[in-house]
């Protein structure tokens, strides 16, 4: 018996003149989806493997979708199957819990992804920083973006350029991330910040100098 999803079959995307409520609202919701990543139909209808003229139907109640279609869609939108079913969840992909954020281990310190992909304005990361931790021993640049570091624990040193900054927490600074630029902690304590950055940085090796 083939998968189905309100009587499409995996095998197809068919269309249906009388499309059923939850069509329609599973629809809406891939259209909010779309509209809160800032992502156009036709970047979503092309990262999702689908046509352009299938997705302007289903956000329009015109049609319904396969189990695997729905899924190559929420994959495309960074949601699972299961957020676009919720009529409720439809403006955001809710918690992101401490302990499942992305990791990225730097020297000394760690830097936790707060915002996932994909994105439409900014992305926020978080950084925790031992005594004698940094981003790396070189200072680092990515895309050209405002990016506005804010500490939020104990106290860091920022590097910006032939520039050095003594922050501690509440303290906050607005630079281009095309500026060359570094963190440390040379403090005895444990030291944490936020990186915000708009809008979002190719997606590049980390802290490369």
């Amino acid at each position: 018996m083939s998968e189905t999803l309100s009587g499409e079959t995996l095998s197809g995307e068919a269309s249906s003149s009388e499309t059923p409520s939850g069509e329609r609202h599973l629809g809406q919701r891939v259209a909010a989806f779309r509209e809160l990543r800032g992502m156009s139909l036709r970047a979503l209808a092309a990262e999702a493997g689908v046509s352009s003229s299938f997705l302007s139907q289903l956000e329009n109640g015109r049609t319904n979708a396969s189990v695997g279609s729905m899924r190559k869609v929420a994959a495309a939108l960074g949601v699972s199957p299961a957020q676009l079913l919720d009529d409720s969840a439809a403006h955001t992909r809710g918690v992101l819990r401490a302990e499942q954020r992305p990791t990225i281990q730097l020297d000394g310190a760690e830097k936790f992804v707060v915002s996932l992909p994909p994105l439409r304005n900014l992305e926020v990361y978080a950084g925790s920083f031992a005594p004698g931790g940094s981003t790396g021993e070189e200072a680092y640049t990515h895309g050209n973006a405002q990016e506005i570091l804010v500490v939020t624990g104990g106290s860091i040193v920022l590097q910006l350029g032939d520039e050095r900054y003594a922050m501690h927490a509440g303290d906050s600074i607005e630079y281009l991330s095309s500026a060359p630029h570094r963190v440390s902690n040379e403090s005895g304590a444990d030291a944490s910040v936020l990186w915000i950055n708009s809008p979002p940085t190719p997606d590049e090796t980390p802290h490369a100098p």
